[in-house]
């Protein structure tokens, strides 16, 4: 067990990252339930309907899961406003991440309701301040990470640049993981885990459309690209996403709406260009929105359910952890041999 794991209360040191237009209460049980770090995407909720989104959750796994706020995007006081109705509602366990330096008002919040706080970072200098405001874990990000990003390092130097700094923080790494060998390997080098998003985009559970869930699995690293098209509504972030006529485009095109997302009931045009991901709600022009997604499509390679998935990894980590020669002879292992067998029976052993 690494110190993430201990710290969340986890079988396998792995967080669910907490996009928006993917990671609902279906996605985040389920991954919770197989025993890793679900988390919910609060995104740009409305308070009401994100307390009831979080209800939903708890009432469908007791183990521990967490959700994701996104100040950037909302603002300070929205941000607050969330946390406050969903922080009453989180069982005891469950945790916090917020992508990016959340305002010290809500870090006091978190810590205040008494659930840890893990917030994601993309600069040794943004770990420094994060671990001021009293983050118990980091999340570093780099630049092989899909979706929006937080700085200019890949992985591997951000985690040793921040390890030098912090030599006892705990520390996952996000962008390149999507096999437990990955999850092995980052641990190796000084990760007390992960967060992995794409791997989560086309799983049976995530409210991801069809389109994307389908574009992810079929794409490899190469298929990605780092852009800054995709501004309207998260400005000065560059992003990286899978490659489309937008990205192919030598002309920006007007930015006129192109697609519907439906959302409770409600209908929201969305223009071209938008950061908004499509969801199974969205109808429209579905192939030139934005499609976050890491280089590490290219270990993402067929459609599973969530708990499929992280039985997979673990049964690759554990099996990339256990020492040259050695046999799985605990019961234990050999439970979890035989439930992945069951699950992948094709796999080669």
């Amino acid at each position: 067990m690494t110190r993430l794991a201990a710290l969340l209360g986890l079988e396998l040191p792995l967080l669910q990252a907490g996009m928006g237009a993917v990671a609902g209460p279906a996605l985040c049980a389920e991954v919770s339930r197989a025993g890793a770090g679900g988390t919910l995407a609060l995104y740009k909720e409305p308070p009401a309907r994100a307390a009831r989104l979080v209800r939903e959750v708890a009432a469908a796994t007791s183990l521990p899961f967490g959700v994701n706020v996104v100040p950037e995007v909302v603002g300070p006081a929205s941000c607050l406003d969330q946390l406050r109705a969903v922080l009453h509602e989180l069982p005891q366990g469950s945790f916090v991440t917020s992508f990016g330096l959340p305002d010290p008002d809500a870090a006091r919040a978190v810590q205040d309701a008494g659930h840890p706080l893990v917030i994601q970072i993309g600069t040794p200098e943004d770990a420094d301040t994060a671990l001021g405001q009293g983050a118990a874990a980091l999340v570093l990000q780099g630049t092989e990470a899909g979706g929006h990003l937080l700085g200019r390092l890949p992985g591997h130097l951000l985690l040793a640049a921040v390890r030098a700094r912090h030599p006892h923080a705990v520390l996952a790494v996000a962008g390149g993981i999507a096999t437990g060998s990955d999850l092995a390997d980052a641990v190796a080098r000084g990760a007390d885990g992960a967060m992995a998003g794409t791997l989560f985009v086309p799983a049976a559970e995530s409210t991801a459309h069809p389109q994307f869930k389908r574009r992810v699995i079929e794409a490899v690293a190469d298929d990605t690209l780092i852009t800054s098209l995709f501004d309207i509504g998260w400005p000065q972030r560059r992003h990286r996403v899978l490659r489309n006529p937008l990205t192919a485009a030598a002309d920006r095109a007007p930015a006129t709406f192109i697609a519907t997302s439906r959302v409770d009931g409600r209908e929201h045009p969305v223009p071209r260009y938008s950061a908004a991901a499509p969801s199974g709600g969205t109808t429209g022009r579905i192939e030139e929105m934005a499609m976050y997604c890491g280089r590490s499509c290219s270990g993402v390679t067929a459609a599973r359910t969530a708990a499929e998935t992280v039985a997979q990894i673990r049964w690759e980590y554990e099996n990339a952890r256990r020492p040259p020669g050695a046999c799985p002879g605990s019961a234990a292992n050999a439970a979890r041999t035989n439930t992945f067998q069951r699950l992948y029976p094709s796999q080669e052993r």
